[in-house]
């Protein structure tokens, strides 16, 4: 029997003992949200904290959620007895033969299989659950063998083996699925958006500057963040990443360094706290005298917010986030095309590369 099916069991057998034994039964999870973040001394990433939500079969509510959880975990055993996966959409949708176990939205049953990974301290992966979006794109000489559908490891070069679009980066990229055989970069360069990785892909910036590039597809997918993970890990490369200006890009930033609040329970696995932000800050704005756009009543909102954030609380963040505010204005990696096609990567990145630091 698996890790993650033993502790499964154990739920369940707690639930069952509870109500064996006339107790009622509960079910205790972290409190996901901004106010139960903290920062984890021993990996340097933002956790959750000491506060919990009970879920218990007092209420009706309460009673509904045990159920959806003890169905969710017969579904993932099942799945593991067969060697199957299953989509987070498909799992919502084989609820409807649950009976009162149902799901009314997929949200629900997203953040019920959220609440599993808290309580058990493991990944979707190990449920054999995997979302609809794998990770995005990878170029650079970087050497990986990934174990295809026969369960044969094939050989792959994401510079020779690939073409334009490069290594798609799969949903499971654990050793077991995922190895590195060898590399010959310098460092990683996680770009935000598709047309800055074709424009540094064309420009052979990868080549150039020894680097791997990896698309992170805006909001990088869970899959992305544990490839950059164990490339800073194993391989020793520091990350970088590079996105547009605004405070969207800047939360992109902190999900890859810090950990995103939805997925703090698993920030060990997933965040790389030594990466750096090479991004377009307000500062660039500038200096570079970048095409810019008008904030909106919405990016205000999120900067403002930002400035209560735990993981946004070094003086570079509040200097970038409070000289955006003041100027009301916000750029796209792309503006940086005012100087020509060749300037983010002739001059722009080894620039900010020169002298990356957040101080």
């Amino acid at each position: 029997m698996t890790a993650s099916e033993t502790k499964l069991i154990e739920i369940a057998n707690r639930i069952y003992n509870a109500m064996k034994s006339g107790d009622i039964p509960e079910i205790s999870v972290s409190s996901r949200n901004r106010d139960n973040i903290v920062l984890d001394p021993r990996y340097l990433v933002w956790r959750y904290g000491d506060n919990f939500v009970t879920r218990t079969a007092k209420t009706l509510d309460g009673a509904e959620y045990i159920l959806k959880a003890i169905d969710v975990i017969e579904f993932v055993m099942e799945m593991k007895r067969t060697s199957k996966t299953s989509t987070l959409r498909e799992m919502y949708y084989i609820s409807e033969g649950w009976g009162l176990g149902k799901f009314h939205t997929q949200d629900e049953s997203n953040l019920l299989s959220e609440d599993l990974e808290v309580i058990s301290s493991l990944m979707r992966e190990d449920f054999n659950l995997r979302p609809e979006e794998n990770g995005a794109s990878v170029i650079g000489n970087i050497t990986i063998e990934e174990k295809n559908r026969k369960g044969e490891f094939k050989t792959i070069n994401c510079r020779d083996d690939v073409g334009d679009g490069g290594y798609g980066i799969p949903y499971n990229v654990e050793s077991e699925k995922l190895k590195f055989k060898s590399v010959d970069a310098d460092f990683v360069l996680a770009i935000e958006t598709g047309g800055m990785f074709d424009r540094l892909v064309e420009n052979g910036f990868d080549e150039k500057m020894r680097s791997v590039l990896i698309h992170l597809k805006g909001q990088p997918a869970r899959s992305t963040r544990r490839l950059l993970k164990r490339i800073n890990d194993e391989l020793h490369l520091p990350i970088y990443v590079f996105t547009d200006g605004d405070p969207w890009s800047f939360r992109i930033f902190a999900s890859v360094a810090y950990g995103a609040i939805k997925t703090a329970h698993i920030s060990h696995y997933l965040a790389v706290p030594t990466a750096e932000f090479i991004g377009v800050t307000a500062t660039d704005i500038l200096t570079y005298k970048l095409p810019t756009d008008k904030l909106t009543d919405k990016d205000i909102q999120a900067l403002n917010a930002e400035l209560k954030d735990p993981r946004f609380q070094t003086e570079f963040w509040k200097r970038e986030i409070e000289t955006m505010l003041q100027t009301g204005k916000k750029a796209e990696q792309q503006a940086l095309a005012k100087y020509g096609l060749d300037y983010v990567t002739d001059t722009y990145l080894p620039e900010k590369l020169s002298s990356p630091g957040m101080e």
